[in-house]
């Protein structure tokens, strides 16, 4: 009996899995300017919008939107390797584009984390309805299992991810995307999976192409 037991909780977690597709990222929504379009670009400045807390994060995501965006014949740099994590901060509209122009950025491509949760769910230890009649073990077992062993809790990681990029001459936005993720493996996958979704929306819409 423990052995259905234990195959019941392996089968419940595939299900999840299944439903859940172990880890998920989807593109919730996305807009661009009818004119969009990610060449002729000098250079394209990324930032990621997070907090200290998910910095690591931050650094994963600008660097693999850098690589995207250099895959397509673009020159892109990572706004936290090259002013920090609190360059702007300070800093007024004038003064923040000035800093940003000195260094020939034309285009500035952000991600920002819109929101990050947790949630709870519980599995019971037994799932369906097994046919009877049972003998008297078989039914003491079962019951015993039930109660004896209960569910489990799962925890689920929710992220919401928006880009967006801007033309910083004509002061312009010309594409935002927002994407949810549910329980990436890292940071890292979390920033692979969400760059995929965007950069495909954006090669659809031919907001970007590859390099001639």
């Amino acid at each position: 009996m423990k052995r259905i037991y234990k195959l019941g909780l392996i089968f419940g977690a595939v299900v999840t899995c299944i439903v859940s597709s172990c880890s998920s990222t989807r593109l919730v929504s996305s807009w661009n300017a009818p004119d969009a379009s990610l060449r002729g670009f000098n250079k394209v400045l990324v930032i990621g919008l997070m907090g200290d807390r998910d910095r690591n994060l931050r650094e994963n995501t600008e660097n693999v939107i850098v690589r995207r965006l250099q895959s397509y014949g673009i020159n892109a740099g990572s706004a936290y390797a090259e002013y920090g994590p609190k360059a702007f901060e300070k800093l007024e509209e004038k003064a923040a584009l000035s800093k940003l122009k000195e260094k020939g950025y034309d285009g500035a491509f952000t991600v920002a984390l819109l929101d990050k949760s947790k949630e709870k769910r519980y599995t019971p230890g037994m799932m369906g309805i097994y046919p009877g009649p049972y003998r008297f073990w078989g039914y003491y077992n079962m019951m015993y299992t039930r109660i004896y062993e209960p569910g489990y809790y799962t925890v689920t990681n929710n992220f919401m991810l928006e880009a967006n990029f801007y033309d910083l001459n004509a002061d312009k936005l010309l594409y935002s995307g927002q994407a949810r993720s549910v329980d990436p493996a890292s940071p890292q996958s979390l920033a692979t999976e969400f760059s995929d979704k965007i950069f495909n929306d954006m090669t659809q819409k031919g907001i970007i192409k590859q390099a001639e």
